[in-house]
């Protein structure tokens, strides 16, 4: 069992604004897709909020969606109020955390290691990646460019 995070950031570390993400990079989503498929996926309650319509629950994983909210509820979203009882929901397989921010953070300490897709460009953004830290050893790929025209490169991290 892993627990892995995964997400897309730019340059300043922005990964949001407005609860959505500042740009589009289709083959991020491949990679993310691969993946988390046959996975859990934990989120915050804004995460799932943020993602179309047509594509909740994520097809072929478990959703686990943290919420304060006693009373909320959706179809194919498992339910947890902590970030503990999300951790046993998701089950014994690997689990990717996608968000947000204050998931992130949550989760960053017992992590075993963060996939970051790097953007090159520097938007403006309301939430930001965790702060790293040492720790952490990365392997990064080379710079690529999206069909969309931006540039990006996916970088592993795992636990020194």
């Amino acid at each position: 069992m892993t627990l892995s995070l995964i997400w897309a950031q730019a340059r300043g570390g922005v990964i949001g604004r407005d609860g959505d993400i500042p740009w589009h990079v289709p083959e991020d989503q491949a990679n993310f897709r691969r993946l988390t498929r046959g996975c859990a996926v934990i989120m915050g309650r804004a995460t799932w909020d943020s993602l179309p319509e047509r594509f909740r629950p994520l097809p072929d994983r478990v959703n686990v969606v943290i919420t304060r909210d006693p009373s909320w509820k959706a179809d194919g979203a498992v339910v947890a109020h902590t970030a503990r009882q999300a951790r046993e929901l998701a089950g014994d397989g690997d689990v990717w955390v996608i968000g947000g921010g204050a998931v992130y953070a949550e989760y960053l300490p017992a992590a075993d290691q963060l996939v970051v897709t790097e953007v090159d460009l520097d938007p403006a953004g309301d939430t930001y990646a965790p702060e790293t830290g040492p720790g952490w050893a990365p392997d990064a790929g080379d710079w690529l460019e999206s069909r969309t025209g931006i540039r990006y490169r996916f970088i592993t991290y795992r636990r020194r």
